[in-house]
């Protein structure tokens, strides 16, 4: 069964983890879109149906599939015929992907929201270990910087 050779989960978070303040938030406090474009142009990128719905349209230059809560993670990677692809939201989706997860892009931002949608929405989010890769800038003076990092282990 073929399988993308990465599966990159890319997000923008806040300093205390979460991506949104509810589940159809537009997300204008993001300040890498630019890079979040450059990154995902051409190659497939996975969304939830609640994410696809805070977009104002569908994201061209991308094959955009919209995930359910009844698919099957692995049907839908293995469906995907490019060497690589991103999860791009919200926090369900990452949380559904997990376990097929082989990169993480994650851009944290200087706000704090103290309740919201985590970066992981789900049950038993098990300990993931990463090693560091890179780190990107996205805007120096406000200290926002994209982290990027291997999954090492996912213990359950």
């Amino acid at each position: 069964r073929h399988m993308p050779g990465r599966v990159i989960l890319i997000a923008a978070v806040t300093v205390d983890g979460y991506i949104a303040r509810h589940n159809l938030e537009i997300t204008d406090w993001s300040q890498d879109l630019k890079l979040f474009k450059d990154q995902t142009m051409g190659w497939p990128i996975i969304m939830g149906s609640n994410t696809f719905k805070t977009l104002a349209n569908e994201l061209s230059g991308r094959e955009n599939i919209v995930v359910s809560r009844s698919d099957n993670p692995g049907q839908i990677l293995s469906s995907i015929k490019a060497g690589k692809c991103f999860v791009i939201g919200g926090g369900k989706t990452y949380f559904r992907f997990l376990k097929y997860i082989t990169d993480v892009f994650i851009t944290p931002h200087p706000h704090v929201f103290g309740s919201g949608v985590p970066l992981f929405s789900g049950e038993n989010i098990p300990e993931i270990s990463l090693e560091f890769e890179r780190l990107l800038e996205v805007n120096k003076s406000r200290g926002i910087f994209q982290y990027q990092y291997k999954v090492k282990n996912i213990f359950d």
